[in-house]
């Protein structure tokens, strides 16, 4: 038997055509949605994304707190402790001068004189290590920088330069600890 083209045949067609389509668009878009996230989806990851984000800042920011307060103790330290070595070396000296004092009475002048030597020895020995170095400046030209001069006097020496020295200095590390007190020659009147 020949099948005759009637006009409900390819109708038939044109349905499973359409229902075929309709299908692949429905397959589509379940599949479009596993591989294209919803707006809702994509926003709840953007939110859990920003709150790992802030949680991370929150720990650095803690951190770096961390970092600034344990260099500020570290810096209160150094200034409360930063003569500690000086200071310990300083002890020795200060228990020869109670030495030399308890000796008292029945010390000579020259074992008493013997003995200061000896305690400014080790003084100079403290200083020499802690880099404090004496200002002497006789017959030196003024400078304001390491000399403070407290007046001016009249003699045999070029002007501006010291004549006296009332009080010497000292640099620590080559920083002026204490200027030195001086007098120097003033100018002779024409």
């Amino acid at each position: 038997m020949q099948e005759q083209n009637t006009p409900e045949a390819p109708e038939l067609e044109l349905k499973s055509a359409a229902a075929e389509a309709t299908e692949a668009e429905a397959a589509a878009t379940e599949s479009g949605k596993e591989s294209t996230p919803s707006l809702a989806e994509m926003i709840r990851q953007a939110e859990l994304k920003a709150q790992e984000h802030h949680d991370a800042w929150l720990r650095a920011k803690a951190e770096t707190e961390n970092v600034r307060r344990r260099a500020q103790e570290d810096v209160e330290k150094a200034h409360k402790f930063a003569v500690e070595r000086f200071a310990g070396e300083l002890l020795a000296v200060k228990d020869s001068l109670e030495a030399a004092l308890a000796s008292g009475d029945s010390a000579s002048i020259e074992s008493l004189k013997s003995g200061v030597e000896l305690t400014l020895r080790q003084l100079a020995s403290v200083f020499e290590k802690q880099h404090i170095v004496e200002i002497d400046p006789q017959g030196q030209k003024f400078d304001p920088n390491v000399h403070q001069a407290i007046g001016m006097v009249e003699g045999e020496g070029e002007p501006n330069t010291v004549a006296v020295v009332l009080q010497k200095g000292y640099l620590l590390n080559d920083r002026v600890l204490r200027p030195a007190l001086v007098q120097v020659f003033k100018a002779k009147a024409s």
